[in-house]
């Protein structure tokens, strides 16, 4: 039990340290569903990390992901499973303790999990997406993989599966825009090259952050799409009886659409300051949701 108290509490603080957004919209969870989240985003985090650790060469990170997923299948085996090797790292095994307990309390999925390590092992060598069917496939392995894991988690009923992935596409597509500039600095250009070709942005032009008509446009675009598919997330809420839970989402959601409101004020300049939210802007947002998510 000291272990495991040790290990919800290192969740906690990757958390509270890393993820100022979902920090605030798992505020009004029990506490046990708290937990349960915390290990899902803290597992992410580290996967995530090792992908954007650039002070280490390609094949070592691909050596860690891959010995994080060795643990994960060590945490949550199934017949079957090959050895594979392990990186020692103490943190590690303290958040996939708590992601094992996560797991035989609410079911949380191996395969979701493993999916984010697909995503952050893509990441290593995919640096552009020719269409948004590509990026689309990317997002669903880094973002909506993480919404379905936190579903079991919630508790749900009908089918919540399909607005799940639409929230978490909608979050990655709205970091994404956000991120131009510091995905550039590494190279990566995450907007599909068919959007940029529609809207005669070049490579170059992004690369370099220049703020154009043409680049407005095309992040516009991408704002749009982002909008759509948090419309059609609507639907999840009602999905989730614990009207506790129904907030988390729903205030991730608000939080989310309000880092876009400010993009749009700020006319789709990514180029400078990165945007962000005050933190009574999200106090309140998640103030919101949890009201919300108790009188509809």
């Amino acid at each position: 039990m000291i272990e495991l108290d040790r290990a919800w509490a290192r969740c906690h603080e990757i958390v509270r340290a890393r993820a100022k957004n979902f920090a605030y919209a798992f505020i009004f969870l029990p506490e046990e569903k708290r937990r349960a989240l915390d290990a899902v985003y803290a597992f992410c985090r580290i996967a995530d990390d090792h992908a954007d650790e650039e002070s280490r060469p390609l094949d070592e990170r691909r050596r860690r992901l891959e010995s994080l997923r060795a643990r994960l299948h060590r945490t949550l085996p199934r017949e079957g499973d090959a050895k594979g090797e392990v990186v020692a790292d103490p943190d590690e095994d303290l958040v996939l303790l708590a992601v094992g307990e996560s797991a035989k309390r609410f079911g949380v999925s191996r395969d979701d999990l493993e999916l984010v390590i697909d995503g952050c092992i893509q990441d290593l060598t995919v640096a552009r997406y020719a269409t948004w069917t590509d990026l689309r496939d990317y997002c669903f392995k880094v973002a909506s993989a993480v919404g379905l894991a936190c579903l079991e988690v919630f508790g749900h009923e009908g089918d919540a599966r399909e607005p799940g992935i639409d929230l978490g596409l909608a979050m990655q597509l709205t970091n994404i825009v956000r991120d131009v500039t510091e995905d550039s600095a590494r190279g990566r250009i995450y907007l599909p090259l068919e959007d940029l070709a529609r809207f005669g942005v070049s490579e170059r032009a992004l690369l370099a952050g220049e703020r154009t008509p043409e680049t407005r446009a095309l992040l516009a675009f991408e704002g749009r799409r982002a909008r759509e598919l948090f419309a059609s997330a609507e639907r999840l809420y009602t999905l989730i009886p614990d009207r506790r839970a129904r907030a988390c989402p729903r205030t991730l959601a608000a939080l989310y659409l309000a880092l876009l409101d400010e993009i749009e004020r700020r006319d789709f300049d990514v180029f400078g300051a990165r945007a962000s939210l005050r933190g009574t802007t999200k106090l309140r947002l998640a103030l919101g949701g949890i009201v919300r998510s108790f009188v509809g």
